[in-house]
């Protein structure tokens, strides 16, 4: 069938439909189940307080207070300094543990005071007792004393002592603003020791361990470790059970692919969209530059938090959450504009056509992306610096993962329904002539479920209750990201081989939908493994840690494919006539599954079983799974994809192959490094310590910047270099070379069907 017919009847699904009802199946059942838990969350999360007081009725602070400390605590890139709750950045402390700390050693000391030799009882006492009533929370009178003393703490913390707690010198010192933000540490913490009505544990599931409020791992948590080891161990042997089995008919394995000979990038026409993606991929090689750059920064401060080499001016400028929060900002950025560049470089391909006037809205997306990033990252510096008229939705900054001020946050959700939008005019042709569950309609919905669930976080305001917030945050952190993602991943992939000859559309579509049900059977429910402490109900971390085990076992399924998706490649390489063009693309692709299986399925089953988590949470360990997994896989995918593009806008004769073979190698040598030579060993001694000397003790500076971690610390200098200087380098000077020949070349408006490929033989399958 001819590209440049026009078609009247759709073409018949090309897989059973047995495929779509499962994936049916699944989602409604993942996505009923949480709309309970949306309702749990709302209606049996840890209450706010309209008032606190005195026993004596005397008012300490308000919900108001409690609200604009939380307001505060994001606006000054306080969460991408410490924690709360467990959740946030990991040089400065947790603040609910801190709290929680240094409020109970004041009220066992005041009762020492008043006579009581060992208060032990008394305090645990004092601090369980549940004194929430009608909208009114009652302190003690020692809850009060410690309240107003350490107001006396954080005042200097966040003023006298800052610099050498690591932050902006007398970042903040206004009274108020220091009152609101010990209400919402002081808040937390309540809810961190008092008991859930009708329960003999805390709201948040008693964490953090604090052997000074009796808060110790409960039955739930001890019972739904055990299961979701079960569930892995089982999964896990019926998976391969069903593999064995059925090997020959899922996966990666096809006998249908025809010989062919691959077009080389000189023969191939581009469009005029798709050569608006060279601009695209070297926004994204300097986006990722400055993204090690400023990571380099912050885990300098890590060893060294005084200042970086002697140079004070750039801790003042650039203190370490200011440095984190662009850190992380940008390589949400980088990578998410790898995937709207491949989606708009693919299109073509799809179509066979382009579109009247694609190229013009491709620059407009181009031009709404760098408003996004470049004035988020100013907005973001200015709400950190405090300055006075940086406040509000332009300015003040999120929950952490989702920094954006919430413009920025509204801004970057329609730039990516506009690229939804070139996409659709894009393909629009070719949907219509096409069963909805077809290669064109897959690419599409996966597409727009990008969008959809990133706009999922709006609903986490800054002046959301904490454990609601939370939950809408992690559709973004985890939902989104862990789920459809890689949907759209495992589309690219499979469409990116179709479209290359490699294996026929209907094997691809057997493994988008196969894929499509093993992540999401884990993957939607094991959003909640992010709130088994956030003050959500117990069935939340029920769920979460029984769906979240279930998430390693199709990373593990994946990665035995991983052998089948290389040899595949290799044996089509091997007949075509003519060399592989994408060698190193597919090299990516396979680190992809790599780091997938590694930082994904081993490092975050690691961090998500309940008991483990109660104690890691907060640590390096978290900070070793996200760089693994984002970096491992969405990372080296946006590179990857990157490289597909510019083999066809780069002249063959000016393609250096060698830069790309240092680039992925470096990538990968410097990613291990960093992981395996730093992350996992810090990460493994903190949580030592944390099960060993107590949480509070895990998270204090003095210990994480002691002499051992210090040591450990430098000694990922080595891989930071290779990464940087081998592999990012390289990359952005091909995305250089992409960008001064973007132009060169055939510029055509229509397309062959098999673009990328010459049939040699015909196999009599019908062809796509």
């Amino acid at each position: 069938m001819s590209h440049d017919t026009i078609v009247t009847d759709r073409r018949m699904m090309q897989v059973g439909k047995g495929w779509v009802q499962g994936v049916v199946m699944v989602m409604l059942f993942s996505f009923t189940v949480m709309g309970i838990l949306v309702y749990r969350t709302y209606t049996a999360s840890m209450p706010v307080p309209d008032v606190v007081q005195t026993s004596s009725g005397e008012r300490l602070f308000t919900s108001a207070d409690i609200t604009q400390g939380q307001e505060l605590f994001q606006a000054r890139g306080l969460m991408e300094y410490g924690s709360i709750m467990g959740h946030g950045a990991y040089l400065g402390p947790d603040f609910t543990a801190d709290y929680l700390r240094r409020a109970t050693d004041i009220t066992a000391d005041l009762q020492r005071q008043s006579g009581i030799q060992d208060p032990t009882e008394q305090n645990v006492k004092d601090w369980r007792t549940n004194r929430f009533t009608d909208g009114t929370l009652t302190f003690s009178p020692n809850q009060v004393t410690a309240y107003q003393q350490l107001i006396s703490h954080y005042s200097d913390f966040f003023g006298k002592d800052a610099r050498s707690n690591g932050l902006l010198e007398n970042g903040i010192t206004d009274p108020t603003q220091i009152k609101q933000l010990t209400s919402f540490f002081a808040w937390t913490a309540w809810a961190s020791a008092a008991d859930r009505p009708g329960h003999d544990y805390s709201y948040t599931n008693n964490w953090p361990a604090e052997k000074r409020v009796d808060n110790g791992p409960t039955a739930d948590l001890l019972l739904w470790s055990a299961l979701s080891l079960v569930v892995l161990i089982g999964g896990t042997g019926v998976l391969f059970a069903i593999y064995g089995r059925w090997s020959r008919k899922i996966g990666w394995h096809s006998e249908e692919a025809p010989a062919i000979a691959f077009r080389q990038p000189g023969e191939v026409g581009l469009t005029k969209s798709q050569r608006t993606v060279a601009w695209f991929i070297f926004v994204i090689a300097l986006l990722f530059l400055v993204q090690t750059l400023v990571g380099a920064l912050a885990e300098h401060y890590r060893a060294d938090i005084g200042s970086f080499f002697g140079l004070d001016f750039i801790n003042e400028l650039l203190p370490y959450n200011l440095a984190r929060t662009w850190h992380l900002q940008l390589s949400l950025f980088w990578t998410a504009a790898g995937f709207l560049a491949a989606g708009i470089f693919l299109t073509p391909f799809i179509s066979g056509r382009e579109a009247k006037n694609q190229h013009v809205l491709s620059y407009i997306l181009l031009g709404a992306v760098a408003v996004v990033v470049f004035g988020s990252l100013a907005a973001e510096a200015l709400s950190i610096h405090g300055v006075s008229w940086a406040d509000g939705p332009l300015f003040g900054q999120q929950w952490e993962y989702l920094d954006l001020p919430r413009v920025f946050q509204v801004l970057l959700t329609a730039g990516m329904f506009i690229w939804i939008a070139i996409v659709y005019r894009g393909i629009r042709s070719r949907l219509k002539g096409e069963s909805k569950g077809n290669m064109p309609w897959l690419f599409f919905f996966s597409a727009l479920a990008i969008p959809a669930f990133y706009a999922v976080g709006l609903l986490a305001s800054t002046d959301s209750h904490l454990s609601v917030a939370e939950f809408w945050r992690f559709w973004v952190v985890h939902l989104w990201v862990e789920d459809f993602l890689e949907l759209f991943t495992t589309v690219m992939v499979a469409y990116i081989f179709v479209m290359l000859g490699v294996v026929r559309e209907r094997i691809a579509i057997g493994i988008i939908f196969m894929d499509i049900i093993l992540y999401s059977m884990g993957g939607v429910l094991g959003t909640m493994h992010h709130l088994y402490f956030s003050g959500t109900p117990v069935e939340h971390m029920a769920l979460g840690s029984f769906f979240s085990a279930a998430e390693v076992i199709p990373l593990t399924f994946l990665t035995v494919e991983a052998w089948a998706f290389m040899q595949l490649g290799a044996r089509q390489e091997a007949k075509s006539s003519a060399p592989f063009p994408h060698r190193w693309t597919v090299m990516f692709l396979v680190a992809v599954g790599f780091w997938n299986f590694v930082g994904a399925g081993i490092f975050g089953f690691l961090i998500n079983l309940p008991i483990v988590s109660y104690y890691e949470i907060g640590t390096a360990l978290t900070a070793n799974h996200g760089h693994a997994a984002m970096m491992g896989v969405y990372g080296m995918l946006a590179v990857g994809l990157s490289m597909f593009a510019l083999r066809y806008l780069i002249p063959a004769d000016q393609w250096n192959d060698k830069l790309a073979k240092i680039s992925f190698w470096s990538l990968n040598i410097g990613l291990a490094w960093m992981v395996f030579a730093t992350l996992l060993p810090l990460g493994i001694l903190q949580l030592y310590h944390a099960v060993g000397s107590g949480y509070y003790e895990a998270r204090e500076l003095n210990y994480v910047t002691n002499s051992t971690n210090t040591l450990l610390e430098w000694g990922r200098l080595p891989g930071d270099l290779i990464f940087i200087i081998g592999g990012v380098l390289p990359f952005l000077w091909l995305a250089w070379k992409g960008l001064l020949s973007y132009r060169s070349g055939r510029t055509v408006d229509q397309m062959p069907q098999d673009v990328l490929f010459t049939e040699l033989e015909s196999s009599g399958a019908k062809k796509w």
